[in-house]
């Protein structure tokens, strides 16, 4: 199995919206944003499998070595490999790809956040980080761009974090904003025991919300001239803002299920936006 084909199958394999996104892409673009989300994934992976916080970290500063081996023209593990010829073409910071490992690195030592910025530095290691690289691979012309894939990464974290309640629940995991339980009258042991309640549907109610306005703020930022070499971030924001709405119908039953749209779905979604233009 050649470099680009792990990368291929590691992001076939997780179904994710951001599969969907590239899938119209001209060849060299598609294998660079392949190879990245092959690293996300990777790296994620480090932390959801390890049972054991010391192992993970052990884990996490071998992928630290690894990605200063890359841009010094030295990677071994087949995802950086498969990356060598992005990093070179598409001049990607070391340091955001340390930014990520930072953010999967905090799910081991944080598991509450006491209000929405301290969130923010989360999703911004996890997400927004990653629309920065992916916006370098879709080129752009002006910067103003950056902040839209910036905010753009921070609206898609939101909507995994509002999707994955009760999952991150049972991993003993809280990312709503402890500020925000309080002040809408939920408790943690009712996030922890599935317990829904008026006041539960709220909280999630100012969370989709907030997640739709980031949505439309990063479609602001985004300039005209660089609408179509962006179109993977529309696609992938058209999906997942698809499924914050069935989320918002469904009555916000996120404590013990987990809201998807089906391949064919989210097949449908990306095809239609990419043609939009």
């Amino acid at each position: 199995m050649t470099p680009d084909e792990y990368c291929q199958r590691k992001a076939a394999q997780s179904g994710s919206s951001f599969y969907y996104s590239f899938l119209f892409l001209p060849p060299q673009r598609r294998r660079a944003i392949t190879a990245l989300y092959a690293f996300c994934r990777e790296v994620d992976d480090v932390v959801d499998a390890c049972t054991e916080p010391q192992l993970a970290r052990t884990k996490l500063a071998w992928w630290r070595t690894e990605v200063v081996g890359a841009f010094q023209g030295k990677p071994t593990h087949p995802v950086m490999l498969s990356l060598a010829e992005a990093l070179r073409i598409y001049n990607l910071p070391q340091e955001l790809f340390l930014e990520i490992i930072d953010g999967m690195e905090m799910d081991l030592s944080q598991t509450r956040y006491p209000d929405f910025k301290a969130l923010q530095l989360y999703c911004y290691r996890a997400a927004s980080v990653v629309g920065l690289l992916a916006a370098e691979v879709f080129g752009y012309e002006d910067r103003r761009t950056l902040k839209y894939a910036h905010d753009l990464g921070l609206a898609f974290q939101l909507t995994n974090i509002i999707r994955d309640v009760g999952e991150d629940a049972r991993l003993g995991r809280i990312y709503l904003p402890a500020d925000e339980l309080e002040r809408f009258g939920v408790a943690t042991g009712d996030i922890f025991h599935a317990r829904y309640s008026n006041a539960f549907r709220n909280l999630m109610e100012f969370q989709i919300e907030r997640a739709e306005q980031l949505y439309e703020q990063a479609f602001a930022q985004l300039p005209a001239q660089d609408r179509r070499a962006q179109r993977p971030g529309l696609v992938m924001a058209a999906i997942y803002r698809t499924l914050l709405r069935e989320i918002h119908r469904d009555g916000c039953r996120v404590l013990d299920r987990r809201t998807a749209l089906t391949p064919i779905r989210k097949l449908w979604i990306a095809w239609r936006t990419w043609n939009k233009g």
